[in-house]
């Protein structure tokens, strides 16, 4: 900036300005000097830029997952709510670091102007793990006490596939979720309160969102109790997709002895044969929504926790 500045003719804080397209500095002026600025191939030093206002312009990521060969980080979640991150920071001139809660401790996670978690982790221990490293927080899940979330309303989610099997005639239901994750616990207390007491509910909870463990969860229960159910509510796609499999090789129709219905609406659960009834979750609108709270906090602003709506997609299961 010194050497354009003697070129120019002018002082350093005047190119500065200058590049700033700041109005303290004639149009003329600035047109000189960001000339200039071309013709020399001056870049900003974003690192020194940042050292003096004390702010990064990033914003750490961090995906409370844990990775398994069933349920990879390629899945529509996190995929999805990170692509409306991505999209909404990098347009407001920030950088994201995506990182996990073992990672706290590096550099451009602690020099990261706020925090961004997706999934608060069994019993919420992620949130409060977060909450004292001090910096702006957002979080992906479900309503949580001290922290500002943005998450789907998983409570209706699960009202509404009650109202499903009421309608269908189902009264003997099985529950197929971890409910320690407050979102899964949202899906099951709507799901029970809708039912108003016109059904019995078994709760089943494996510890991973897999085809597998759904595989598994459903077998071990028709192997305990036999064919003593007819409507199965899983708390993701995986997890209704595998109990299907294990419906299947127990000579069990699907939806005509059991009906089954799974949560996210991901793009296989339109494929999978039969195609699954889900719950749709909006994502990519969530991820937009997260970026926006995160801006808003950074900037001072006051913030408030927002629930986006979700829906029903009937297919044949």
């Amino acid at each position: 900036m010194e050497d354009l500045a003697s070129l120019a003719g002018v002082s350093t804080i005047t190119v500065s300005r200058a590049l700033r397209d700041s109005p303290l500095v004639t149009e003329k002026t600035r047109e000189k000097i960001r000339r200039i600025a071309d013709e020399q191939g001056y870049r900003l030093n974003i690192s020194a830029r940042n050292l003096r206002m004390r702010r990064s312009y990033s914003v750490a990521v961090v995906v409370e997952m844990t990775p398994v060969k069933g349920r990879p980080m390629s899945d529509p979640y996190p995929l999805e709510l990170l692509g409306g991150i991505t999209q909404e920071l990098t347009t407001a001139g920030y950088s994201v670091v995506l990182t996990s809660k073992q990672l706290m401790d590096t550099a451009p996670v602690q020099g990261a102007d706020g925090l961004i978690l997706l999934g608060q982790g069994s019993h919420g221990e992620a949130v409060r793990f977060l909450q004292k490293a001090g910096l702006p927080l957002v979080v992906w899940g479900a309503p949580e006490s001290g922290a500002i979330v943005v998450g789907s309303d998983n409570r209706r989610g699960g009202a509404s596939v009650a109202e499903r099997f009421l309608a269908q005639g189902r009264r003997k239901l099985v529950f197929l979720g971890d409910v320690d994750h407050a979102e899964v616990e949202e899906r099951c207390a709507g799901f029970i309160d809708a039912l108003g007491g016109q059904g019995t509910v078994h709760i089943i909870r494996p510890k991973a969102f897999t085809f597998e463990s759904g595989f598994d969860s459903m077998t071990a229960l028709l192997k305990k109790k036999g064919h003593a159910f007819d409507g199965v509510f899983a708390a993701s796609d995986l997890l209704a997709m595998g109990a299907i499999r294990a419906l299947t090789e127990h000579q069990l129709r699907v939806p005509d002895d059991v009906s089954v219905i799974g949560y996210d609406d991901t793009p296989g659960a339109a494929s999978f044969v039969p195609p699954l009834t889900s719950v749709h979750q909006y994502l990519r609108d969530g991820g937009v929504l997260l970026a926006k709270k995160m801006l808003a906090l950074m900037n001072g602003e006051q913030v408030e926790s927002e629930m986006l709506p979700t829906t029903l997609i009937a297919r044949q299961t």
